[in-house]
């Protein structure tokens, strides 16, 4: 295969974000004023685990790409590093990103790159697609404990691939070629179906992956694969089937709204005893996470592509597990957490996806909050109320739960390194802002505050 020198194009746009570069927010933290129920309405834009994914897909055909929904967040902003270095060209505008993708890549993803987010893994498979051959460095991202990524690997054996570990980095190589093979997943990993979905489109013959992975954001991926001219059947269920064509061709595309994004703003509100609206979202995609609000005391009223939640005087205890979709999301567990720790009684969650996800409570108990593990288990004590506090921000979930306490919590609260939050959160501070939230942002250590 050609490789060819790399001369990236460094395109600046909304936020003077430059995805040609690698990508460094300023490091500071958010100082939020407790006791002010949020109200109001807040939209949301496209997921940050749909948009990262389609980035990844336009590797797989030359051409030019426009994606829209697409927010300013910094984990979009380094999965655009990650590509440009293979080859393509991004230009950030508003909510949308054009891409132009070239017919000779560089198929590797760097470790600089790829060890600040575990998605980046993912452009092994589409590589293996496209050009036959990648080189990726192990990944890295939020400290969940260990993930391995071993059904990714197998999935792609399974299709003809190859790898080798060579001082970190995997070196993989389909020397005849991807072929269409049945692949049984141990667990639906959201990860391990994507990249054997990437791999199937352009594999001979068809690919069924069983046990796969069933969150929105695989349909949305399947939806703008299929728009490339992919054949996909069963995305959205337990098993998927790929018919691998000879080649792709660009396209555009909308992403699905963020969920995630969508229920942090309503535990916002209900953790505050407000009244909060979410826009442009799709209600069915937390379908579990408005159960449990439903459960704890909140008024919910759902429409089309909103949802209202009107939050009680108090919360009430509630039991949960985390489990794939359509279960209870892991990325929702740290804020509920939040807004059961000032709960009329005592809730136990149980974490069944990420063993090690508990950095946050320690942080958490630094509020005054009586939360306590148990092997894969959270007691959450609920108390009479949350003192406010300097914490840390681990990750982006963990950050943004830390500033929902201290939107209840008495005095001021000082979530530092909250740059995490902007992985998965656009305007954090100022959407909070605009539903009434007393918070602001200033340089880590600083006095100086920015509203």
């Amino acid at each position: 295969m050609a490789m060819r020198t790399m001369g990236r194009v460094v395109s600046r746009g909304r936020g003077g974000r430059t995805p040609g570069l690698p990508y460094n927010r300023h490091v500071h933290q958010l100082v939020v004023t407790g006791g002010f129920p949020l109200r109001g309405e807040v939209a949301v834009l496209g997921a940050k685990n749909a948009i990262l994914k389609h980035l990844v897909a336009t590797l797989m055909a030359p051409g030019s790409y426009r994606l829209d929904n697409v927010p300013d967040i910094a984990d979009v902003t380094l999965m655009g590093s990650v590509i440009e270095h293979i080859g393509a060209t991004c230009r950030f505008s508003g909510t949308s990103v054009e891409i132009d993708v070239p017919d000779e890549l560089v198929p590797e993803a760097p470790i600089d790159l790829v060890r600040r987010m575990r998605a980046s893994i993912l452009v092994l498979g589409a590589l293996l697609a496209r050009c036959g051959e990648a080189r990726v460095a192990l990944p890295g991202g939020d400290d969940f404990g260990s993930r391995p990524i071993d059904m990714h690997l197998d999935g792609l054996k399974a299709m003809g691939a190859e790898f080798e570990l060579v001082h970190g980095e995997l070196r993989a190589r389909a020397t005849g070629g991807l072929r269409g093979a049945e692949v049984s997943l141990d667990f639906p990993s959201v990860g391990a179906t994507e990249n054997v979905l990437f791999a199937g489109v352009m594999a001979r013959g068809t690919t069924v992956i069983s046990n796969a992975a069933r969150e929105p954001e695989i349909q949305d991926l399947a939806e703008f694969l299929g728009k490339m001219g992919a054949i996909i059947r069963g995305a959205g269920t337990s098993t998927i089937e790929v018919d691998g064509v000879p080649s792709l061709s660009p396209a555009s595309h909308r992403a699905v709204p963020d969920r995630l994004e969508a229920g942090t703003y309503l535990v916002a509100g209900a953790i505050t005893g407000g009244d909060v609206t979410v826009r442009d979202c799709v209600p069915e995609h937390l379908r579990m996470e408005l159960r449990k609000l439903g459960e704890v005391g909140c008024e919910t009223e759902v429409g089309k592509d909103w949802i209202r939640v009107i939050g009680p005087s108090r919360p009430g205890p509630v039991d949960f597990a985390t489990l794939p979709y359509p279960g209870f999301h892991t990325d929702m567990h740290p804020q509920m957490v939040a807004l059961l720790s000032i709960a009329s009684g005592t809730s136990v969650i149980t974490e069944n996806i990420y063993a090690a996800r508990f950095r946050y409570v320690g942080e958490l108990n630094r509020l005054g909050a009586e939360v306590s593990l148990e092997g894969q288990h959270v007691i959450i004590r609920g108390v009479d109320r949350l003192s406010g506090c300097p914490v840390d921000a681990c990750d982006i979930r963990a950050g943004a739960a830390l500033v929902l306490a201290g939107l209840t919590a008495e005095g001021d609260t000082t979530v530092t390194d909250a740059q995490h939050i902007d992985r998965g959160y656009s305007s954090f501070d100022q959407h909070l802002r605009d539903l009434g939230a007393h918070i602001v942002r200033e340089p880590n250590g600083s006095g100086t505050t920015t509203a």
